[in-house]
C-alpha cells in the first residue's frame, strides 16, 4: 500500500514539475522576444457590436486557464446558433471580466456577432458590446497558447507611448483552422492617455 501511495506522489511531482517547466519555457520565450523588433501596434476605435454569447469561469487569465474553458464555449455557441437558425455575421470575439466569486478567477465570454435578436427563449445571451473609443490593437499570429509575447509587446508599447490600459483586451479571431500556427487574432486593449485618468 505504501508503495502505491509513493508511486502516486511521484507521479504528482512529475506532473507539477512538467507544468513548472512549461511555464518557465513560456517566460523564456517572452524574454527572448523582447530583444526582437517590436510588434506593430495601432490605436483605433472599435465599433459597438451585437453578439450572442456563452460564458464560463477560468481560474486565471493565463492561456493554460483560458483555453480549456473557451473552446467548449465556442463549440456550444456555434451549435446553439445553428439550431436556432441564426446566422453569424462576423469573426468570434472573446472578452473577459474579473469574477467576484473567486480571487483571480476570470469570467470568459465566447461571443459571435449576430444581426438579429432571437425570438423566444434561447440558452445563450444576446448582448451589445459597447464601443471602445481607443484601443491598442496588435495582430497575434499562431495559437493563443503562445500569446504571452504579443501581450507583453503590446503592454510595453502602451507604457512607452504614454497610455494606460483600461481593462482586459478583446480577442477577435480573424483566421481559424486546423493548423494553430496559421491562426490570426487581433488583440484590442482599451486605453486612455496616462494623464487623462
Amino acid at each position: 500500500m505504501r508503495l502505491k501511495l509513493r508511486h502516486a506522489e511521484l507521479r504528482q511531482e512529475i506532473a507539477a514539475g512538467a507544468a513548472r517547466l512549461a511555464d518557465v519555457e513560456a517566460r523564456l520565450l517572452a524574454i527572448e522576444s523582447e530583444a526582437s523588433e517590436p510588434a506593430p501596434v495601432a490605436v483605433r476605435q472599435i465599433a459597438a457590436a451585437r453578439v450572442a454569447e456563452l460564458t464560463g469561469t477560468a481560474a486565471g487569465y493565463e492561456p493554460q486557464f483560458i483555453t480549456p474553458v473557451i473552446q467548449p464555449l465556442y463549440h456550444g455557441l456555434t451549435r446553439r446558433l445553428c439550431e436556432a437558425g441564426i446566422a453569424v455575421t462576423g469573426p468570434g470575439v472573446a472578452y473577459y471580466e474579473d469574477t467576484s466569486d473567486e480571487a483571480g478567477a476570470i469570467t470568459v465570454h465566447a461571443a459571435l456577432p449576430v444581426a438579429e435578436q432571437p425570438s423566444g427563449r434561447q440558452d445563450f445571451r444576446v448582448v451589445e458590446l459597447s464601443q471602445i473609443p481607443a484601443a491598442a490593437t496588435l495582430i497575434h499570429l499562431g495559437s493563443m497558447d503562445n500569446v504571452l509575447p504579443s501581450i507583453q509587446a503590446r503592454a510595453r508599447w502602451i507604457d512607452a507611448s504614454g497610455y494606460q490600459s483600461l481593462g482586459y483586451a478583446r480577442e477577435v479571431t480573424l483566421k481559424l483552422g486546423d493548423v494553430q500556427d496559421d491562426w490570426v487574432t487581433e488583440l484590442q486593449e482599451p486605453i486612455a492617455p496616462r494623464d487623462a485618468a
